[in-house]
């Protein structure tokens, strides 16, 4: 009797220790789990979904109040157009503001941090920021990141909520994050999951066509939706915190955006902070593409930067740069894959002079051609 009072006290110790662990045994054994208390009725599966919805929940309600939508008001204009039966008709364009991009607020005293490309209107637009409970800031100073696709604006407030910026060096792909950002410039705070993709990307951003393009190397990829209108908001890990400023969306394709790391934003608002303003940039005026080794050995050209458009009045045109050249050594540096045209840039500033040595038609030509500063 005393042996049977023995054996019924160790077995409900040992139920009562794996139902307290909440473990996969307790669920097998005796079919009880405290995930059956938290969340009664409700399957694995479910209990998964519930808990992701939390994250994203939390996520969304902690940052939100840090994300800002960024406004543009240009000159009104009338513009012509052609009418299709006959004749010609007009439109007025500008006047009004227009919601076009988003940001992240990173002080209590009003810095935000948004896409250089999205403050690019030129010097008569007027822009504004509209926080998450519609208070609107006129933007008082714009300054622009020399050597990325970051600006930061400064707006005259105090007692803002600034965002937790968070680390990039360790990501991994597969996982979580989040976006925020004004969709398509007219849906405020739209909230997108996904995943991280890919890391290490190279893109090109801007256009040749409005004076510049500059190539972003080291990017996060992501499948969370990021549409027209989300440029410069913040990518979140499932803590809240900022991994990435969404720059850019693959053209032609589904659920492939694009986000420069936050180290590398952390690194802008440094130089910005420390200097009051970030340097002049040095300008050449090239849209290129980087040549790898097994593509250089299966085509039989040289490893360097192939230039795809050269901007028209560039120091590049002027230089004698023309397009299907191949740009094998600046000042003496070879430019591969892991040396690319960009890096050889970063340390360059208006005025120096440049000694390129370029492949074209199966010879090697050396130029010489003096860099400008890099105007919006």
């Amino acid at each position: 009797m005393k042996t049977g009072k023995i054996l019924i006290g160790l077995s409900f110790l040992i139920v009562v220790l794996l139902a307290a662990t909440g473990g996969a045994v307790a669920d097998r054994i005796f079919g009880f789990s405290l995930l059956d208390k938290v969340f009664p009725g409700k399957s694995v599966i479910d209990r998964k979904i519930v808990s992701e919805e939390s994250v994203v929940i939390k996520v969304a309600e902690e940052a939100s109040p840090s994300v800002v939508t960024v406004s543009v008001e240009t000159p009104a204009r009338r513009v012509l157009q052609l009418n299709p039966f006959g004749g010609f008709s007009s439109r007025v364009e500008g006047g009004t503001p227009q919601d076009i991009g988003t940001g992240f607020i990173v002080s209590q005293d009003g810095l935000i941090v948004t896409n250089k490309h999205v403050v690019s209107s030129g010097d008569e637009a007027k822009y504004k920021v509209i926080t998450k409970d519609d208070k609107e800031y006129e933007v008082t100073q714009i300054s622009r990141d020399p050597a990325n696709d970051i600006a930061i604006l400064k707006i005259e407030a105090t007692g803002l909520k600034p965002v937790e910026l968070g680390e990039s060096s360790n990501l991994k792909v597969g996982q979580f994050v989040v976006a925020i950002g004004t969709a398509l410039g007219e849906f405020r705070h739209t909230v997108t999951t996904g995943v991280i993709s890919g890391l290490g990307r190279g893109i090109t951003a801007g256009s040749v066509f409005e004076g510049y393009v500059e190539r972003l190397d080291n990017v996060i990829q992501t499948d969370a939706a990021i549409n027209p209108g989300n440029s410069g908001g913040p990518l979140l890990n499932s803590a809240g915190q900022v991994i990435g400023i969404n720059v850019a969306i693959a053209q032609d394709a589904q659920n492939v955006g694009f986000a420069i790391p936050v180290d590398t934003v952390k690194s802008a608002l440094s130089q910005y902070n420390s200097a009051g303003g970030f340097p002049a940039k040095a300008y050449l005026g090239v849209e290129y593409q980087m040549i790898s080794k097994d593509a250089a050995e299966s085509n039989n050209v040289p490893q360097g930067a192939y230039v795809v458009r050269v901007v028209a009045g560039s120091p590049a045109e002027i230089g004698g740069i023309k397009t299907q050249d191949v740009i094998t050594k600046i000042d003496g540096e070879d430019l591969r894959t892991e040396k690319t045209l960009g890096d050889a840039m970063t340390n360059k500033k208006p005025g120096d002079v440049l000694q390129l040595e370029i492949w074209r038609n199966n010879q090697t030509i050396k130029l010489a051609l003096t860099l400008s500063e890099f105007s919006q």
